[in-house]
């Protein structure tokens, strides 16, 4: 008897929405704020960083989900620091040689994934109890579910802060990002406040305002939905 390696399209779903929506990273959990607020002053920033970060979760609960059925209670914790600080120590070794100033930018966030509180949650809560095929899907969209809101938020700040967008691009795209950066005004004088820390949190405060409002809104539509669709007894 083999077993299934394919995903139902149930599975997908309900794995897709919780780790893009419904359960995301930083809007619902509100974990990896630490490097989310400081690197997100630019689109390219984010960017950097959440691509890290998603390769990360891919590699941690993949690693995780195979070797699960050898792995002992009392010494799981230990062994998914490992693991995730192997993945990020090998991540920061190839950014150091072929994007080193995306590297010099994103500094000492780089090693910080390791602590980053979602991916070692990932691992214990899913990847430890799944299948593999399961467990990458997971960890590609809780990561992309965080990627998502570092390159929003470092959008948002950098279109505020400095009237632009993809600047710097060529420290990740090399030549080809040079003609990256988009300026919408060559006399806009800049917000300081947008690229400060203070800026960070207004900024991610109104995204979850957003979301919840979103969510609140589509309560409120099925709730009129299940009423107009039940029968009116007399």
């Amino acid at each position: 008897m083999t077993e299934n390696t394919t995903i139902p399209d149930s599975q997908f779903s309900s794995i897709s929405k919780s780790g893009l929506w419904s359960n995301n990273v930083a809007l619902v959990q509100l974990l990896g704020l630490c490097p989310l607020l400081a690197v997100t002053g630019t689109i390219i920033n984010g960017l950097g960083l959440g691509i890290a970060t998603l390769i990360t979760l891919i590699l941690s609960n993949s690693i995780v989900s195979l070797i699960r059925p050898w792995l002992k209670s009392e010494i799981r914790i230990p062994v998914f620091v490992i693991i995730i600080a192997s993945i990020v120590t090998s991540i920061e070794l190839v950014m150091n040689a072929w994007f080193h100033d995306l590297y010099l930018v994103l500094g000492i966030f780089i090693p910080l994934i390791v602590t980053n509180c979602s991916i070692i949650a990932r691992a214990e809560a899913f990847a430890s109890r799944n299948k593999l095929l399961d467990s990458a899907l997971d960890g590609f969209m809780m990561g992309l579910g965080f990627t998502l809101v570092l390159i929003v938020l470092g959008g948002i700040r950098e279109i505020i802060g400095f009237g632009t967008l993809f600047a710097n691009a060529q420290i990740m795209f090399g030549s080809i990002g040079e003609n990256m950066t988009i300026t919408f005004s060559d006399s806009y004088p800049g917000f300081l406040l947008a690229v400060l820390p203070p800026g960070a949190f207004i900024g991610l405060g109104l995204l979850i305002a957003l979301k919840n409002i979103i969510e609140k809104r589509k309560t409120a539509q099925q709730i009129i939905i299940i009423k107009s669709a039940s029968p009116v007894t007399g």
